[in-house]
């Protein structure tokens, strides 16, 4: 099967959650299928991560863009021109004329029997019909996330934050209707598109599970001893720096008031102001880390105190995977085959949430039990080459079906920028392989 993959962004580093979900599937797939993939690059963007993702596709092509440096006085102007779009931000600042000409170029040559628009951002680019079926590959459901940072968002911040909601709502909802297939993350993702967009869909919604390197994430001898939490994502995305203010504000004064030796690190890359202003004598931000394993290992308990958010977190799995208790909220761990008490412990109440980091740290048997639990559900389960399996099939069953009616009448939110495939044009793209 020839697919031609569509993102936002290249694979390389694998730094984000969405990132190394992609690259394992993609890598499994690339054994037995033709894959070219089109993204967005850096104008800095190392030559390395390019040519690295011929271990993921056999065809890469890239088209430049900059995004504003977060927080900088360049991005605030640009959220500052896009509020009257129609489009949601987190999407319509992926529109480029560059990346649809290179679609359109790219379908026109025939080449491919299945298009894969991985995240909604690739959307505004897809022409008004497609010359082969489409899937849409769904990592969480965006309008979820963007209600619930109205919920936790104070003022005047809530308004903007109701305003995207409300624009990601039409959006997905339009964006859904288009595609031959849906791929979601999780049953509660899938369940919760029914609900939000009843009618919009044109097939069922096939569920692709989180799965981990049960290889490469090891558990090895950590120190019952140990006082120390961790917590690992990217740290300039909004529901991670949220989850970790919270805990820094509500949670951890409680767990130091029964463990005083406690110290908590934050991993991941490119943390915001706010986030670095919480480093101190018990708290290291170590930003970007080339292996969050060894992190890992020096835990005694990994934390997920997520209030936002959507899909699942596959860094719950890595870290079961290196045999961690977790202690996670309800959301933290929405969509994951696990269950509170065996594999995990649950907790929304920061109340609660301190409690069971306390008794995990004193009870030292009890922690063992879990991190067994753990590490068996996710050997058994879900390596990503069972996966991969999975996704393999319901590709080869979409792309097989027969078409349903064209795309040709959806809404304006989802056809604007997308055009019909023009004629050959001259392409300013870089390419590899083509």
């Amino acid at each position: 099967m020839r697919i031609l993959w569509l993102k936002s962004d290249l694979l390389l580093p694998l730094d984000k959650g969405g990132k190394l979900r992609t690259w394992h599937l993609m890598r499994h797939l690339a054994r037995s299928h033709q894959i070219t993939y089109l993204a967005f690059s850096d104008p800095d963007t190392p030559q390395a991560s390019i040519d690295g993702m011929s271990e993921v596709a056999q065809s890469v092509v890239t088209v430049q863009r900059r995004d504003p440096v977060k927080r900088s006085a360049a991005f605030y102007l640009d959220v500052a021109r896009r509020l009257l779009d129609r489009l949601p931000y987190a999407v319509g600042k992926y529109r480029s004329s560059d990346y649809r000409r290179s679609v359109a170029r790219l379908l026109q040559s025939g080449a491919f029997d299945l298009v894969v628009c991985d995240f909604l951002p690739p959307v505004v680019s897809l022409p008004r019909r497609l010359p082969c079926p489409a899937v849409l590959f769904t990592h969480n459901v965006e309008a979820e996330i963007w209600r619930r940072h109205a919920e936790t968002a104070r003022r005047p911040l809530r308004w903007l934050y109701r305003t995207q909601w409300r624009r990601m709502l039409r959006f997905e909802r339009d964006a859904l209707a288009r595609f031959d297939g849906v791929l979601a993350v999780s049953d509660a993702d899938r369940d919760t598109f029914a609900r939000l967009y009843p009618g919009a869909l044109r097939a069922p919604v096939d569920v692709i599970p989180t799965g981990v390197d049960t290889t490469f994430f090891a558990p090895a001898a950590s120190p019952a001893a140990s006082r120390t939490l961790v917590f690992t994502g990217s740290m300039d995305w909004l529901p991670n720096e949220d989850a970790m203010l919270h805990f820094c504000r509500d949670v951890l004064p409680l767990v130091r008031a029964e463990v005083p030796e406690v110290t908590l690190t934050i991993v991941g890359r490119a943390p915001t102001p706010p986030v670095l202003a919480l480093a101190g004598p018990s708290v290291t931000v170590t930003g970007r880390v080339d292996d969050v394993r060894p992190f890992l290992d020096a835990a005694a308990v990994f934390v997920v105190p997520l209030r936002i958010g959507g899909g699942t977190r596959l860094k719950i799995f890595e870290a079961m995977a290196m045999g961690k208790a977790v202690v996670s909220t309800a959301i933290g761990a929405e969509g994951l085959p696990v269950e509170h008490g065996r594999q995990l412990l649950i907790a929304d109440d920061p109340v609660r949430f301190a409690e069971a980091i306390v008794g995990l740290l004193h009870d030292v048997p009890y922690r063992r039990a879990l991190e067994h639990a753990a590490r068996a559900l996710v050997v058994a389960d879900h390596d990503w080459q069972a996966v991969a399996g999975v996704l393999e099939a319901a590709l080869l069953r979409i792309a097989r079906a027969p078409r349903r009616a064209t795309s040709a009448n959806v809404s304006r939110s989802t056809r604007d920028g997308a055009a019909a495939i023009p004629s050959p044009v001259a392409d300013p793209a870089t390419s590899k392989g083509l």
